[in-house]
């Protein structure tokens, strides 16, 4: 019996209906892995290479079919390539087309694969050059806080802890926070790209492929170092992206973390800093407000990097080996995700690289507060006191000083020899800011030569990477 129906699809031959219009338009993904194309195309041309080599094409078939795909290619990126929703997905699309164009060849291509191993390594392909991309990006937001930090190493604010006035730092001190962040996504990164660069294609569709077909030959065209070792694992395996989704996300909490503090910088209470005119938006009632907006929707979107790594986790959990088409929902959240992180990382570098920071109005802050109290005790530490004892003793003087609504070197020499004989006229001076912030030498510490070191081995660091 025959059975006439209209049909594209290549696994129609089972099916003798045709599929349900809203069905089609629910399955597709055409319209969000269409930019994984140039991947698809990459992965296409080394495995029809490699078909060729094998001898399940002919060199002929092979040339036809690398040329098509070239020129499909060239098409994309034209815009004159039309994108079939019937057709479900990137891989599908492309090869239709290449059907049209080189005729049978192009029917051969897909011997030897399955869509399951294909889009796999479409996305390992596509998340190797994200991730390269990512790190670039956050060398140049590095760049930027170790060119303000150098830029103002004798600026001095205040160190917080609960968001209290704690001990006097350099503002240096404070960026070059954010760099070891950073270093830490970037090697971060690095590490999971380790994981990605694992070639799957040649796993079928779960079991492997029973024709004569050459993996590595194929994992040298596309530069991968490693071949995936099992074909269950390799068509439902999303580790490699659920890994990168991480370190986004937590880059990204770096990210939301610097700006929440020029958000507070910026305001009227603080008054750090002066966020440049076209890096600031206005109020449509109020004339006189200056907003942070760059600075709010970073953190705001790295709610969009923690959502799309929590939905892809929740997908993978139930999932039976092997493929299950759930896996079609891992790219818009990864897309989302990298795009998140791209575009904050490239606008919050130019922000930062163009910060006005308000020296006189840090240091008055660090001024008040107490924050030389710590150095105080270390003075009477030094005279052989118990710190445990100079604490309690420093405490009762800033109850003094805020009584008397000073600071505590306002406090005389003989008020403070009221409370210990130790106290001696050079404890002045021990407890300058100046004084508080040379003292910290140690490895990590804010002394400004402690700063510079940090700020020759970030250096260093950058271009060795």
């Amino acid at each position: 019996m025959t059975v006439k129906r209209k049909t594209l699809k290549p696994w129609g031959g089972r099916f003798a209906q045709a599929t349900d219009p809203g069905v089609e338009a629910y399955t597709a993904s055409i319209q969000f892995d269409r930019r994984l194309y140039k991947y698809d195309i990459a992965g296409s041309v080394a495995h029809a290479r490699m078909l060729a080599k094998c001898g399940l094409l002919t060199k002929a078939e092979a040339d036809k079919i690398v040329a098509g795909l070239e020129e499909i290619g060239g098409e994309i990126e034209r815009g004159e390539f039309r994108f079939d929703p019937s057709l479900e997905d990137i891989h599908m699309a492309i090869e239709a087309r290449l059907i049209e164009k080189v005729g049978e060849a192009g029917a051969k291509l897909h011997t030897g694969r399955s869509r399951n191993d294909q889009v796999a390594l479409d996305l390992r392909l596509y998340l190797r050059d994200e991730i390269g991309e990512v790190r670039r990006l956050a060398v140049g937001l590095e760049q930027a806080l170790i060119a303000q930090a150098e830029a103002h190493l004798d600026l001095i604010m205040p160190g917080y802890t609960h968001m209290q006035r704690a001990q006097p730092v350099l503002l240096a001190h404070h960026l070059m926070a954010y760099v070891e962040m950073l270093e830490r996504d970037r090697a971060r990164l690095h590490d999971a790209l380790r994981r990605v660069d694992v070639l799957p294609l040649g796993s079928g569709a779960l079991a492997g492929v029973g024709l004569p077909i050459d993996r590595r030959f194929v994992a040298k065209e596309l530069r991968f170092r490693a071949l995936s070792a099992n074909s269950l694992d390799a068509v439902s395996d999303r580790d490699f992206v659920i890994e990168p989704l991480f370190a986004f996300a937590l880059l990204m909490t770096h990210l939301s973390r610097l700006a929440e503090e020029i958000v507070l910088w910026a305001s009227a209470e603080f008054g750090f800093i002066e966020l440049p005119d076209a890096f600031a938006t206005g109020s449509s009632m109020m004339p006189q407000k200056k907003n942070p907006d760059v600075a709010e929707l970073a953190r705001g979107k790295t709610g969009r990097t923690f959502g799309a790594l929590v939905a892809l986790l929740t997908i993978v959990k139930g999932l039976p080996l092997s493929y299950n088409r759930d896996l079609q929902e891992d790219k818009e959240p990864l897309f989302d995700s990298a795009d998140s992180v791209k575009a904050t990382l490239l606008v919050m570098a130019s922000l930062v690289s163009r910060l006005t920071f308000c020296g006189d109005r840090m240091r008055q802050a660090a001024e008040d507060g107490f924050l030389n109290a710590t150095d105080l005790a270390d003075y009477l530490v030094r005279k052989g006191m118990p710190f445990r004892q100079t604490h309690e003793m420093v405490g009762l003087l800033v109850r003094r000083a805020l009584a008397r609504r000073c600071r505590l070197e306002e406090l005389s020499l003989d008020e403070l020899q009221a409370a210990s004989p130790l106290f001696e006229r050079d404890v002045f001076a021990y407890i300058t800011l100046e004084a508080c912030i040379k003292r910290r030498t140690a490895i990590g510490g804010t002394a400004t030569g402690a700063v510079k070191k940090a700020i020759k081995a970030a250096k260093v660091k950058l271009r060795s990477r």
